[in-house]
């Protein structure tokens, strides 16, 4: 439905003004970043809460209002010099940044980063002032997928011992986000404005344009499996599929559904094979001298954070493996109906990562990226709470850098999830009740 904001064009004008005020006051938010008066922590915790709340405000605006296409390409071009002022700015809210520029450094010297932990005497001549005493557990070996190791050898190359090579990297990833985000908004006849739902969203800005986390290469390659599968270009959307698997392993989730979607054994066949045989391919390439699985096994056994759904099963429990394994059947058995129903492609891929975040017992707010690249192509309110509200996990990491405690708060939990859950489980029911879902493309 069109906004009534166009039948009349002096009220025209003055609410097209008053729809502009609360995105200029999103953005002027953000100059706080750049007032050297308190510690970078508490300024990175204040404002990205603020803006993320703003966030959540500015896209109700979003999505109920007419937007001309010149302040679109407007707001869009001052999110686009947010992104690139803040890659000036030093990591605040994580150092992981550390751990990839130093793989990226093992890798340029010819050496294989899952063969051995940065302490290991044998990279003792790969040593500097910086790397790798603040690579966090460094006893451990790396965790991260062949092309994010690959990824960070060319941020390496482009910024040394620096932070600027990665974030250069991430903005022209992002760069094409933005061009993949037209092309897929026309081709499935959805409003220019939905691409504000990401390029607005504070998580990205934070989370690779400050913190310089490496999902903002996979979300972008996720996006261009979305353009070319729409398009009826499997083969490129597989290829592009199976590099975002390389980079963080999401993407998995969705070899099930584009398998059922096809038809025929060979086409299913081949959907399944080509995006696993290439990441296969990568991982085989650094196995050959090194086991890439060795610490990504200790990860997922043992870590957790922000986890909704484990923290409340782990409370009762008390066991860290049996209360994965329980979230791990009741993902399961949540996950097959929504590959199975008849809803449309976009929202099969929606339903299964908001499920998958919240049967996690690990969610850091970067994961939640991979929620925020869908808001453009499905406006759901449970994504919009879901990336504004991560935001509050903040206070862990301000605590934490503050006074060297980290806890998982139950109340951020309560705060972060109610409104989450809620939103989710309206948009099944209304559409349950409405019956008005559309078959696979």
């Amino acid at each position: 439905m069109q906004s009534e904001i166009f039948k009349n064009p002096k009220e025209n004008s003055s609410k097209k003004i008053n729809i502009l005020i609360p995105f200029v006051f999103y953005f002027f938010t953000y100059f706080f970043f750049f007032i050297p008066i308190v510690p970078a922590i508490i300024s990175y915790t204040v404002v990205y809460i603020s803006t993320s709340l703003l966030f959540i405000f500015v896209s109700f605006l979003i999505i109920r209002s007419d937007i001309d296409l010149k302040y679109i390409y407007a707001i869009l071009a001052v999110s686009v010099l947010i992104r690139i002022g803040t890659i000036f700015i030093a990591p605040a809210g994580s150092d992981d940044y550390f751990r990839y520029i130093w793989d990226g450094k093992v890798l340029a010297n010819g050496i294989n980063p899952y063969k051995y932990a940065p302490s290991d005497p044998a990279l003792q001549n790969l040593h500097s002032e910086m790397l790798p005493s603040l690579v966090k557990f460094p006893e451990m070996k790396t965790v991260y997928p062949p092309l994010g190791e690959i990824l960070f050898y060319f941020a390496y190359l482009l910024g040394g011992e620096s932070f600027y090579g990665l974030k250069i990297l991430l903005l022209l990833f992002e760069l094409l986000a933005v061009l993949v985000f037209w092309q897929i908004l026309k081709k499935l006849q959805l409003p220019s404005k939905n691409i504000l739902l990401y390029a607005l969203c504070p998580l990205p800005i934070f989370q690779f344009f400050i913190d310089a986390h490496v999902d903002g290469f996979g979300i972008s390659l996720l996006l261009l499996f979305i353009l070319f599968y729409t398009s009826k270009k499997y083969l490129p959307s597989y290829i592009f599929l199976g590099l975002s698997v390389c980079v963080k392993p999401v993407g998995l989730l969705l070899i099930p559904l584009i398998f059922l979607h096809q038809k025929g054994f060979i086409r299913k066949t081949i959907a399944a094979v080509i995006p696993v045989g290439l990441c296969g391919l990568l991982y085989l390439f650094f196995s050959l001298s090194a086991d890439p699985f060795e610490a990504l096994t200790n990860f997922t056994v043992n870590w957790t954070f922000n986890g909704f759904f484990f923290n409340i099963i782990d409370s009762f429990i008390n066991d860290n493996q049996k209360s994965r394994l329980i979230c791990t059947v009741i993902f399961i058995i949540s996950f097959i109906p929504v590959i199975l129903s008849r809803k449309e492609f976009i929202t099969k891929i929606y339903e299964s990562i908001f499920i998958l975040l919240i049967f996690s017992p690990v969610v850091h707010p970067w994961y939640v990226s991979w929620l925020a690249i869908l808001l453009p192509l499905t406006a759901r309110l449970s994504g919009i709470f879901y990336a504004g509200l991560v935001s509050l996990t903040a206070a862990t990491v301000l605590n934490y850098q503050m006074y060297g405690e980290w806890n998982d708060y139950p109340v951020v939990w309560f705060l972060e999830y109610t409104p989450v859950l809620f939103f989710f489980i309206f948009e099944l029911t209304a559409n349950f009740k409405n019956k008005k879902e559309i078959p696979p493309q």
